[in-house]
C-alpha cells in the first residue's frame, strides 16, 4: 500500500485526512491481515501528524479583526487561540 501511496509530505490537509478516514474504517471493518494493518496503522499515524501540523500552521496564520470606537476595521492581530 505505502509504495503507490502518495509521499505525505506532499499532502494537501483534505486528502491526508481523507486517506486517514479510509484507514480508520479499514481496520474498524477488521478484514486486513495482521501485517497489513500494522502497516496501515503506521502510516495512519504518519497522516494524523501532517494533519496536525497543518492545523497548527492554519492557526497561526490566522488574524482577528481589531475594531475601532466606532465599529470601523482598525487593522488586524494574531488571534489568541490558547
Amino acid at each position: 500500500m505505502t509504495d503507490k501511496a502518495p509521499a505525505i509530505a506532499d499532502m494537501t490537509f483534505e486528502a491526508a485526512l481523507a486517506e486517514l478516514e479510509a484507514i480508520v474504517e479499514k481496520l474498524e471493518a477488521g478484514k486486513v491481515s495482521l501485517e497489513d494493518s500494522i502497516a496501515i496503522y503506521e502510516r495512519g499515524e504518519k497522516l494524523k501528524s501532517h494533519c496536525d501540523k497543518q492545523l497548527k500552521a492554519a492557526e497561526a496564520r490566522i488574524e482577528k479583526i481589531t475594531l475601532k470606537g466606532d465599529g470601523s476595521a482598525g487593522g488586524t492581530e494574531p488571534l489568541d487561540v490558547g
